[in-house]
């Protein structure tokens, strides 16, 4: 028997939490505000990218089209000369937030439906595995959430301050998380 619908309740709530962190990290505490810095010269990088009318993607300076040509010498001399970094480049026009909300909270509400699924799979329902399921529920909301930013410092030179906050912003939604799904669990 299916019990996952039964679990509705805390899945979603758990979403709505995260989101309500999230959103208080970004707009009340503002501790990622300094994780973005300001280009000396911004107008004329981005003139100059513009120039260029690269269409919306990532994208890697100095590029280099194969990895046996990364030890050559004119590459070599690319990344002395610098910069070297990646950045990614999105579709001109004014942000849309309700969009990126929108994905941030679904987002959210999938991994709360995995955590709770893996949650009941592992610990079973019935209040007196509450405590149980909502660790569960807890590690993999963490994972979820904290562990693709550690892969970005390491291949895509995000400051690793920068990744140990949105760890820190993970441990703060498995909390959230556990709280519901221990208040909650069927």
């Amino acid at each position: 028997m299916n019990n996952l619908p039964s679990l509705w309740l805390p899945i979603l709530l758990s979403a709505v939490v995260v989101f309500v962190i999230s959103s208080l990290i970004h707009m009340v505490l503002k501790w990622h505000a300094s994780d973005y810095g300001r280009l000396a010269n911004e107008d004329a990088v981005r003139d100059a990218i513009r120039t260029g009318n690269p269409t919306p993607g990532h994208y890697v300076v100095p590029y280099c089209a194969d990895m046996k040509d990364m030890g050559s010498e004119a590459m070599m001399k690319k990344y002395t000369e610098g910069p070297v970094g990646h950045f990614t480049l999105g579709p001109t026009g004014a942000l849309n937030m309700g969009k990126y909300l929108g994905q941030w909270f679904s987002w959210s509400l999938v991994i709360a439906a995995v955590a709770g699924y893996l949650a009941w799979r592992v610990s079973g329902l019935g209040h007196e595995h509450a405590a149980r399921a909502a660790k569960w529920a807890a590690s993999i909301t963490f994972i979820a959430h904290g562990f693709g930013t550690v892969t970005e410092s390491i291949w895509m030179m995000r400051p690793w301050s920068s990744s140990a906050k949105y760890l820190l912003d993970s441990v703060l939604y498995a909390v959230g998380t556990a709280a519901v799904f221990y208040w909650l669990w069927p």
